[in-house]
């Protein structure tokens, strides 16, 4: 009984020695290895030795954190109506074909030309209303007190003559010595007839850009054509170089400008189309413009 008693607890000791998956522990003498670590893991193991008086802070761009660096966002701006319809609009007259009678007015005097036009009109801007109640004061007075300083003084100073309907009437009047004429007036009807008008009474114009820098010469936002009628006796020599320039860039190019349309200038996508339906068919980019591939 108690041989039966001494070997049910040695072998509930044994028992409880098993491990808890039931299998037994292997020795130490069993010669087997533990798996090999995967490629690449021990890559971490050998770090550089970092410099203690450099600490690295990186940042963080999450939303709340460090602030984002400066970059253009021109491209994400939502500009106000009035500047995306007049970009539209400069895109449209290049992209479409535009008759001669509108074209005309992107051929622009010559930077040079245009500077020592302008300097010219400045010298004859228009009086302000102050300038001229003074004068007109001034000249009232030298009547009252003496009536022969009337005849001297009611000649009217020179000046650059504007407003549409003024103008007309002096080109069709023959007094005009030379007309400038703004590119970008809008609507464009109001002067696309003024070359046509001017080459037929033989009166010398010119086509510049700004109908605002026309403007600030007679004390206003915008004009869209100016006239010279006289100059001084001073100003006689700069104001024939400038008709001379103005007979050879425009009123002796008229015929030539008449049969010229405009726009039809492809944007960069369609234009890397073309070469690239050019070169699967072995031409060049010249002919398949001509043959519009």
């Amino acid at each position: 009984m108690r041989d039966c008693v001494d070997a049910s607890v040695v072998a509930g000791f044994a028992f409880a020695r098993l491990p808890l998956d039931g299998q037994p522990k292997a020795t130490k003498g069993s010669g087997k290895k533990p798996a090999p670590a995967p490629y690449g893991a021990n890559k971490g193991a050998s770090k550089t030795q970092k410099n203690p008086l450099f600490e690295s802070r990186p940042k963080n761009f999450g939303i709340g954190q460090d602030i984002q660096p400066k970059q253009d966002l021109t491209r994400f701006v939502k500009w106000p109506e009035y500047v995306r319809l007049q970009r539209q609009k400069v895109i449209l007259s290049q992209r479409l074909k535009v008759p001669p009678a509108i074209a005309q007015f992107s051929h622009t005097l010559d930077k040079n030309t245009a500077t020592q036009l302008f300097k010219l009109l400045n010298k004859y801007r228009p009086e302000t209303k102050q300038e001229k109640k003074a004068r007109l004061d001034a000249l009232a007075k030298a009547t009252a007190e003496e009536k022969e300083a009337q005849a001297k003084d009611s000649k009217k100073p020179l000046f650059v003559k504007y407003g549409l309907n003024h103008c007309v009437a002096l080109i069709e009047a023959k007094k005009a010595s030379l007309v400038v004429i703004a590119h970008d007036v809008d609507p464009i009807e109001l002067v696309v007839f003024l070359p046509a008008l001017c080459r037929k009474m033989g009166v010398p114009y010119v086509i510049v850009k700004g109908k605002a820098r026309l403007g600030t010469v007679v004390h206003k936002k915008t004009a869209a054509v100016l006239t010279i009628q006289d100059v001084r006796s001073e100003d006689q020599r700069e104001l024939a170089t400038l008709v001379s320039a103005a007979k050879a860039n425009f009123t002796d190019k008229y015929e030539e400008q008449r049969r010229q349309w405009g726009g039809g200038i492809r944007g960069a996508k369609s234009t890397q189309m073309l070469r690239k339906r050019a070169k699967a068919a072995g031409q060049t980019l010249s002919v398949a413009n001509a043959q519009k591939l």
